[in-house]
């Protein structure tokens, strides 16, 4: 007898429809799984005959023939155990096959007949109900994963005996209703920190608003104990809160990745990633034998915090420049190619030398020439070009530090910022963008309009700092960016000339000589 199930399996960040065919046949006890299934899809074979004989059902000792369609997509995962199990029901005639009608049907199984959680299960049951279905049987622990999902109705199960019974009796007992108390993935912002607590560093935090209103990547240069690690760390407490479809797209790459802890389902804090130094190409950005989503898209509509830059290795550090270009990262293999998005943040902090004190006034720098030219040469200008702001942290005064007066609180900050990604988000409306950083050459000659003055302004730059188009671009996009954190519809000389100052410095100091220039563009 033949039995058809319902299934899906996820390929990169989507999931696609997959049969699931049981046929039992006569002939010497045999288990075959075809389909283009992983190693660990063909496991399921063990499984699911402990499976069933542990939960009281017959395991027929006859030929089992289990086909995935279709056979040119790659299964992966043992998503599939609850759906064969079920098949084998069927297919002995132990379970009628209009129980399982209109269902998707996935779910691990453990030796003793408990179904065990799946990693993907909110990105299968969006999939899922954009493709007309109205029913998932999940396991019991990702029912919340996908009540998320309101339109599609959610079965769920602890085990394989109690979702047949329920299956043959009444199947409204596995209906999932929404569970009291959901947490929520993330560090609570009250938790890392506040910008009241940072000392002076007011030109910092200046520059951290403007990056968190408009979404730009930034990069701080200074020594050690200025400050940088403390004032990226308390960064996510002035940034705008996630919307709900913000919300359910990060989750999705976390729940692919198999990171949503127990009882954690949807995620609504922007992400925070710091990677160590010694990370993999392929951990940052993505990849692996089977791919797998890395640092840049876990850091999707959040920030992506890299200190000491230079430590890190410059081929990792080069491909980051795609992905902060395309604000997504596509990997290739054998099997297809496998897109994920990254809209992130880049923050970064960097020591202008090896001991981290060249150009410092008040300690002595122990690195040789060599030395230096070599770890400032392992940030490529290529990299850099790609960095909206640009500035240099010096270490806070003693009178600084010992003042008993508290700076800006990151709340008062967060709703300037807020404000500024409102004015955005109405600006860009069905432009697919939602922020000033992902404008494109095109939206830049509809939403950045110059005065006469800062046409003038911008021009000489262009000039005396040889800027390449991207940086020209990015300079109006900082602009626009100040301008909407004063509310201002056009963009005026001041923006300008603040957007200039957070541009890379340049080696050639001839050029602020210009007497236009050097009123506005200071070190």
């Amino acid at each position: 007898m033949l039995a058809r199930v319902r299934s899906r399996t996820i390929v990169g960040i989507n999931s696609f429809p997959v049969e699931v065919e049981v046929h039992i046949s006569n002939g010497l006890p045999a288990f075959d799984l075809v389909g283009f299934a992983h190693s660990t899809v063909k496991e399921s074979r063990e499984r699911v005959r402990s499976a069933l004989k542990n939960s009281s059902f017959e395991f027929p000792l006859k030929r089992i023939t289990v086909n995935l369609a279709p056979a040119d997509v790659k299964k992966e995962a043992p998503l599939f155990d609850l759906p064969i199990a079920l098949g084998i029901l069927v297919a002995t005639q132990q379970l009628d096959k209009k129980t399982l009608e209109d269902l998707v049907v996935i779910g691990e199984l453990s030796l003793d007949g408990r179904i065990r959680p799946v990693k993907g299960v909110l990105p299968i049951s969006m999939d899922a109900q954009e493709e007309g279905e109205e029913n998932i049987l999940v396991p019991l622990e990702n029912g919340p994963e996908a009540y998320l999902i309101r339109k599609l109705r959610v079965l769920a199960a602890e085990s394989l005996e109690r979702a047949v019974n329920s299956l043959r009796n009444n199947k409204e007992e596995l209906y999932f209703s929404q569970p009291e108390n959901i947490k929520f993935l993330g560090t609570p912002v009250q938790e890392t920190g506040d910008f009241e607590e940072v000392k002076g560093q007011e030109n910092v935090k200046r520059a951290l608003e403007i990056a968190a209103a408009g979404g730009h990547n930034l990069v701080m240069l200074g020594p050690p104990g200025s400050g940088k690690t403390m004032l990226a760390k308390r960064f996510p407490t002035i940034l705008p809160k996630m919307s709900f479809e913000e919300s359910l797209e990060v989750t999705k790459i976390y729940s692919i990745s198999g990171l949503l802890k127990e009882k954690d389902y949807l995620i609504k804090e922007r992400p925070f990633r710091s990677p160590h130094h010694n990370i993999s190409p392929s951990a940052l950005i993505g990849g692996g034998k089977t791919p797998r989503p890395g640092e840049v898209s876990l850091a999707h509509h959040g920030v992506l915090y890299l200190d000491e830059m230079a430590e890190f290795k410059k081929e990792a550090l080069e491909q980051l420049r795609q992905p902060m270009e395309d604000g997504e990262v596509t990997i290739s293999r054998l099997m297809g190619s496998f897109t994920y998005p990254s809209h992130f943040m880049l923050i970064g902090s960097l020591n202008p030398c090896p001991c981290g004190y060249f150009g410092d006034p008040f300690k002595k720098c122990t690195c040789s020439i060599a030395q230096i030219d070599n770890y400032q040469r392992r940030i490529s200008s290529p990299l850099m070009d790609r960095i909206d702001l640009y500035l240099e942290v010096a270490r806070p005064t003693y009178e600084e530090i010992t003042s008993k007066g508290k700076g800006e609180s990151s709340a008062r900050i967060r709703k300037r910022v807020t404000r500024a990604r409102i004015i955005q988000l109405n600006r860009f409306k069905k432009t697919g963008i939602f922020c000033n950083s992902q404008m494109k050459p095109s939206h830049l000659k509809a939403f950045c309009y110059l005065n006469p003055g800062g046409q003038k302004i911008l021009k000489e730059a262009f000039s005396a700092f040889s800027l390449s188009a991207r940086a020209y671009h990015r300079i109006l996009k900082v602009a626009r960016t100040i301008a909407d954190l004063e509310n201002s519809k056009d963009i005026k000389e001041e923006h300008i000339a603040e957007a200039l100052q957070y541009r890379e410095p340049v080696e050639n100091l001839s050029i602020y000589e210009s007497p236009q220039l050097s009123s506005i563009y200071k070190r």
